[in-house]
């Protein structure tokens, strides 16, 4: 499993500086937490769900959760169990998933006893899932953490091999400030019980927002929203420090796919795009509305969050370029790293100072992306990336579509 695998040789080597590397899903957790990428998720009443993952990850989709929670009706959560569980026998009879697991694929299921029982029921199935989406992690109404944990490590015992848990911050508790610093540390004390479960926590703006009643509009970031951005950077104070005691932060949904009025001007830059001759690109990513995701990406990696949550496959492929290495902070990040006696330098572009000490664990971080998306060469820009990928959808290599 690679990103960027349906682009062919010559324009991997036109475009990167160093390729992306393979993905061990028997790897350790910081290497598949950064792999991620964009995480589609998919409501498990899909009656073509095993050949709906399929062609996504023909796509460019390298990790889907299969929803039964919020995606699913109350009055359909039977029926979307049982079509999971057929879905996922059927998916581990294909001979493409025999072969090569194409993706990373969880469940997000509503209670840890459902989680439980679509373990059991799932047979072969059970093969497919590289583990599960924790909802509402830590929220007083919900069921208490410690259950939900519990439930993953008895799924892994049922499986034979660990399956890992990627609990979501969306619930009141965390969104409130009165509550928020004692229930991030409450999760924080039960997530470092078993930390050896826990690849990645995941951000839920959509159900922070809710409890204001605010959603963000077309054309703003989550970063916009001022109550959220304030949760967003208290979960990454509590959960995502850089001493070793942290953990993997996911950014939170980006919701819109299509375009509406336009309120705001556009957020790209036209430069990019008139270098390498793809202006018609830039419109086909406006039109979407699309523009707005790559600002909000941007602001994502700038507080802390890596990978994203996406509900359409037109996201992918943005997220994707934009998690390529620049040549820049290449160069940066390895000029750090090789300096363990710490002390400061002029960068290699010339234009920034880089010190080795309190720039490492940075320069640590950019490194492991680069070995899951790769590093541009010098000349490159996540524009280039965007191209290759839509002429390779366009040519029929099923690369993934960069807009509608």
């Amino acid at each position: 499993m690679r990103h960027f695998s349906a682009l062919d040789a010559g324009t991997v080597e036109r475009l990167f500086h160093a390729p992306p590397r393979d993905v061990d899903l028997a790897g350790d957790r910081d290497e598949l937490a950064v792999a991620l990428g964009a995480t589609l998720y998919c409501p498990a009443t899909r009656q073509r769900l095993a050949g709906d993952l399929l062609g996504l990850a023909s796509r460019g989709v390298l990790s889907a959760v299969a929803c039964l929670e919020d995606s699913v009706p109350d009055g359909r959560v039977a029926e979307a169990e049982d079509t999971l569980v057929r879905e996922l026998a059927g998916l581990a009879r294909s001979p493409q998933w025999r072969e090569r697991p194409p993706m990373m694929l969880f469940v997000r299921a509503r209670t840890p006893e459902q989680l439980l029982r679509v373990v059991e029921r799932s047979g072969e199935g059970l093969d497919c899932l590289l583990g599960f989406v924790v909802p509402k992690f830590g929220g007083s109404r919900q069921p208490e953490p410690e259950r939900w944990l519990a439930a993953v490590r008895r799924a892994g015992e049922l499986a034979g091999r660990r399956l890992w848990a990627m609990p979501v911050l969306e619930s009141r508790d965390i969104a409130h400030l009165d509550t928020r610093q004692a229930a991030l540390l409450a999760v924080r004390d039960v997530l470092d019980e078993h930390r050896d479960l826990v690849l990645a926590v995941r951000t839920g703006a959509t159900d922070l927002s809710a409890a204001y009643g605010l959603r963000r509009p077309r054309g703003r970031t989550v970063w916009d929203v001022r109550v959220v951005a304030d949760v967003l950077g208290d979960v990454v104070n509590v959960l995502g420090r850089a001493d070793g005691s942290g953990y993997p932060i996911t950014a939170p949904v980006w919701e819109h796919f299509t375009s509406g009025e336009r309120v705001v001007r556009s957020a790209l830059d036209a430069g990019p795009f008139e270098e390498s001759g793809a202006e018609q690109l830039r419109r086909r990513l406006e039109e979407a509305g699309l523009d707005g995701l790559v600002r909000e990406l941007e602001l994502d990696r700038v507080n802390g969050l890596q990978g994203k949550t996406v509900i359409h496959p037109s996201h992918v492929a943005v997220v994707h370029a934009l998690s390529v290495v620049t040549h820049e902070d290449f160069c940066d990040a390895v000029d750090i790293v090789r300096a363990p006696g710490g002390g400061a330098m002029a960068s290699s572009y010339r234009n920034k100072m880089n010190e080795a000490g309190p720039h490492r664990p940075w320069a640590e971080r950019v490194l492991a992306r680069a070995g899951a998306f790769g590093v541009a060469r010098e000349d490159v820009t996540y524009v280039h990336v965007l191209q290759a990928q839509d002429e390779a959808h366009r040519a029929g290599r099923a690369a993934g579509p960069v807009a509608g």
